[in-house]
């Protein structure tokens, strides 16, 4: 009898080791192209034309928690409507509908709070509003 926990020893070791060698690898295998654009601090090899201290709008943060809600929402909807026949014939239709009502009335509720908050309504920045103006 082997100890189980060698098999996963060793995929963890070879885990480890696949991404370290490909960053070795790429690291002697790439270009070096050095001009200044690449030596600037920011992205794409872009020069900065302004300060990195730029505000953004709160909006996309919202936006985009609230989209991490609803897709996990669809993540948990799914497998439950594709066994859904499946497990009203063996345990009932309240025991298993209603689980799911209530994570739906729940979703609906938060959707409603966002809404009435104004975290689905898109607000203009006062640059937008000026441009669109001239």
């Amino acid at each position: 009898m082997s100890n189980p926990w060698i098999a996963v020893g060793a995929l963890a070791l070879v885990g480890v080791a696949i991404p370290l060698s490909m960053i070795a690898i790429s690291s002697l295998l790439r270009p070096s192209v050095p001009e200044q654009g690449k030596r600037a601090i920011y992205e794409s090899g872009e020069v900065p034309t302004g300060t990195t201290r730029i505000r953004f709008n709160i909006q996309y943060y919202m936006i985009a928690l609230l989209f991490v809600v609803f897709d996990i929402e669809t993540v948990l909807i799914f497998p439950w409507a594709l066994i859904y026949n499946d497990a009203v014939a063996e345990f009932g239709l309240n025991s298993v509908l209603g689980p799911m009502l209530v994570f739906l009335a729940i979703l609906i509720i938060g959707l409603g709070w966002a809404w009435r908050n104004g975290a689905v309504r898109w607000v203009k920045s006062e640059r937008a509003e000026i441009k669109s103006e001239l």
